[in-house]
């Protein structure tokens, strides 16, 4: 089986494994300061920073949660109760549903910040949005704004549109799960407040992530206990999830820059796909992460195409990394303004840190293979 669906889990690496099964051996509590206790905090602290470094920030301001949904409605929830509910959530057309659903259950005004054809933010709109601001209003502008789609890969032009956002008073969130180990994640070059990670996107175990929150930005915990992490989120921490994160990202940052190596490849196998049936690629103009492609041929549904490559051997989605169990139409490419038969016929690919050459090639010839078959009937 050819594994190409990296956007939604990659393969746990082996430095992960290694990393969770050595902290198992420690069995004590991070929060205990008894001798085992003590040393299960220095594993957790040695994780941290590694996260840290990845992302050229200080470990203290790195907070462990149960993964990036958690973190993402942390950054939510947490700055719109601090600011007493008195701001505007401006979110992007294109967010994971991780944000978009906490942005809606927040109690506040949410506005959709639209994108281009390309699938990239228009910072045009933003700009002129922010210039109309009323503070009184609207309160303080709260910018939500991931760093590459989960669906397209297109990569978002996250530096500008905080700056534009910093300069009329206002907060940005980043959601970075899909960009950590594949591009350039510094959150002081981006310039945003928040930033949410996921370990098992780049090779760690499912259920850890973490929130990056710049010293002094408005946060509030929403979930409450012992205390834990800052007291920003209470809970036992993951230790060995946490350590296999830590030694993950280590890895994945080792690695970047073989991984972005994949895009030729990807290029070639879409091109390919062009040639030979026709494919319409999804933010092919754009920037993209390097081993991502999203395409369509019209008549070909997804949830067709997904179960022909299953039986042909190779691993694909449709849709969210999170909902790829589901099938429904992406919102992601109707905010790009994708007709509704094409965006019936989207899958999407992703390769990552096991990918080896052969792989795309093979899964351009059973995607071909398949839509010859359907197609023909």
């Amino acid at each position: 089986m050819i594994y190409a669906d990296y956007n939604a889990t990659a393969p746990v690496r082996p430095e992960a494994k290694a990393a969770m099964m050595a902290s198992l051996d420690v069995g004590a509590n991070p929060s205990s300061v008894h001798g085992p206790g003590r040393a299960a905090r220095k594993l957790l602290e040695i994780a941290r920073a590694q996260v840290a470094v990845a992302i050229g920030a200080r470990a203290q301001d790195v907070i462990f949660t149960s993964g990036g949904t958690e973190a993402n409605a942390l950054a939510v929830n947490g700055v719109v109760a601090q600011l007493d509910g008195k701001c505007t959530l401006l979110v992007s057309a294109i967010e994971h549903e991780a944000v978009m659903k906490n942005a809606g259950y927040a109690g506040v005004p949410v506005e959709t910040v639209y994108v281009t054809t390309d699938g990239v933010l228009d910072l045009d709109w933003l700009r002129q949005r922010l210039a109309d601001w009323d503070a009184e209003r609207d309160g303080t502008p709260v910018l939500a704004v991931m760093i590459a789609n989960n669906e397209t890969g297109v990569v978002q032009p996250v530096a500008e549109a905080a700056t534009l956002v910093r300069e009329a008073g206002g907060l940005t969130h980043c959601d970075a799960v899909q960009g950590l180990g594949k591009i350039m994640v510094n959150v002081n070059l981006l310039g945003v407040d928040y930033l949410a990670l996921s370990a098992h996107k780049i090779g760690g175990p499912q259920g850890v992530g973490a929130l990056w929150v710049r010293s002094g930005a408005p946060l509030k915990p929403v979930l409450f206990g012992g205390g834990q992490e800052r007291s920003l989120r209470s809970g036992t921490e993951n230790l060995s999830g946490i350590a296999g994160f830590g030694a993950a990202t280590e890895a994945a940052i080792r690695d970047m820059p073989k991984l972005q190596k994949l895009a030729a490849a990807r290029d070639a196998m879409e091109a390919k796909l062009v040639a030979e049936a026709g494919v319409t690629v999804f933010g092919a103009a754009a920037e993209r992460l390097p081993q991502t492609s999203n395409f369509a041929i019209p008549g070909f549904r997804a949830e067709t195409q997904v179960m022909a490559m299953d039986l042909g051997g190779v691993a694909v989605s449709s849709g969210s990394a999170c909902s790829s169990g589901k099938v429904k139409r992406s919102l992601v490419l109707s905010a790009m303004g994708v007709s509704d038969e094409l965006s019936d016929s989207a899958i999407r690919v992703s390769f990552g840190w096991d990918t080896q050459p052969a792989d795309f090639d093979a899964v351009a010839e059973a995607w071909l293979s398949a839509a010859k078959r359907a197609l023909k009937n």
